[in-house]
This record gives structure tokens, C-alpha cells and sequence, in this order.
């Protein structure tokens, strides 16, 4: 993925902010799970408890679906 942006800086030479496309920054957000609700989250934390625990039954085969 490529990312175009723009930096600002302040008065010194420091970045300050960058700004990007609206449809890269929904992208960003789709692939890092930021628009998921809370009860998404929760699902992703007990899957990944599940999965540590070694809790097989907690989970559906492919060939199930």
C-alpha cells in the first residue's frame, strides 16, 4: 500500500501533522480494525483467548461453513 500525504511543519522545521486521502485513511482503518464496533473487539478478544487457551471447540472448520 502506498501512502500519499502531506507533512506540516511548524516554524522550526518540525512535523506537526500529516494529512492523507480520505479513501487511503478508510483503508488504513479497515486494515487495522478501526471502524469495528465494541462487540467486534470483544469477539477478537475472546479469539484470541480461545486460541492461546488451545480451545478448539470454540471454533467453526472450514468445511463447516
Amino acid at each position: 500500500m502506498e501512502i500519499h500525504k502531506k507533512i506540516v511543519i511548524d516554524e522550526h522545521g518540525n512535523p506537526q501533522e500529516v494529512i492523507i486521502p480520505w479513501a487511503e485513511f478508510q483503508e488504513i482503518a479497515d486494515v487495522l480494525g478501526l471502524d469495528l464496533d465494541q462487540e467486534a473487539i470483544e469477539d477478537l478478544i475472546q479469539a484470541r483467548k480461545d486460541r492461546t487457551q488451545g480451545n478448539t471447540d470454540a471454533y467453526i472448520g472450514l468445511s463447516d461453513l
